[in-house]
């Protein structure tokens, strides 16, 4: 069948996104290595004014209630930690990306945001119970990026969305990937990988965004971090906090227990500890 969605206006779409700021790509690519110290972050915060206030802004509100205000910025990072840190470079500078309202999904605005925000808490939880090693601080990154194929794929995908449910009820596709591989000859993961590839993201992010619906298939190094995104992305669906008509349209890999000792009843745990850390860390970020 003739695809509904054009995928070469999608990709001409991804070629003029605007390139991210020097903060944000040092950023990820400093998250990205082992052993990297809080002061590579501060090096690359300090040199930004306006990405310095608002660090500051955030530590120093009620949500954390420290007794005295803290002025320092390595002080201030090093109290939030890189999971706070990275949320409020990109909630800063790629804010319209993560809150626009997503048309193709029926999601409201700030639904992605919310969802990805969710989905980077699962995923660091899920790191702790990997069976080889596993970064939980890019885990959290991975999962804060997983799905930013949306942005650019859900007004071309707005067409043929209801149509999708339908073959998915109607049992002619096993989910809602597969919908969109069949109506657009492409899918939001694919789109999120070009994207991730023009920003010049670590490779390792690139695999996670590319392979979290289908972490088996990512490349043998970056297999774990996929898998523990992978899981963190289906925590968020269970949770409430998915993106709008997709939600729960998805498979989960049933091979994951290859990568992560975890029970059914350590997932509940990981779901709830998750919750807790979203709302606290949705509170500080909505402080202006």
């Amino acid at each position: 069948m003739t695809p509904k969605v054009d995928s070469q206006a999608v990709r001409q779409a991804i070629e003029v996104l605007p390139l991210l700021s020097p903060s944000v790509t040092q950023l990820l690519q400093t998250l990205a290595r082992d052993g990297y110290e809080i002061d590579d972050v501060v090096q690359i915060i300090k040199y930004d004014a306006a990405l310095t206030a608002r660090v500051l802004r955030t530590v120093n509100s009620p949500v954390f209630g420290l007794l005295n205000p803290v002025t320092s910025l390595e002080r201030a990072i090093s109290y939030l930690g890189e999971r706070v840190i990275i949320s409020i470079v990109l909630a800063d500078q790629c804010g319209d990306m993560f809150t626009r309202p997503l048309p193709g999904y029926d999601a409201q605005q700030s639904a992605l945001w919310r969802h990805d925000l969710f989905c980077a808490f699962a995923s660091r939880e899920m790191a702790g119970h990997a069976r080889l090693a596993c970064e939980p601080g890019l885990a959290f990154t991975a999962g804060l990026l997983h799905d930013i194929g949306k942005f650019v794929f859900s007004p071309f995908w707005a067409a043929a969305s209801g149509e999708a449910l339908e073959r998915i009820e109607q049992g002619q596709v096993t989910d809602y990937l597969q919908a969109e591989q069949l109506l657009a000859g492409l899918d939001h993961a694919e789109v999120g990988f070009a994207m991730a590839r023009h920003w010049q993201f670590p490779e390792a992010l690139q695999a996670a965004i590319r392979y979290h619906h289908a972490p088996g298939l990512a490349p043998e190094q970056f297999r774990m971090l996929s898998y523990a995104v992978h899981l963190g992305d289906m925590l968020a669906m269970m949770a409430g906090a998915d993106t709008g008509s997709d939600g729960m349209q998805y498979q989960l890999d049933g091979d994951y227990a290859q990568y992560f000792d975890v029970s059914s009843q350590d997932l509940a745990v990981i779901m709830l500890d998750a919750e807790e850390h979203f709302k606290k860390a949705e509170a500080s970020l909505a402080v202006e």
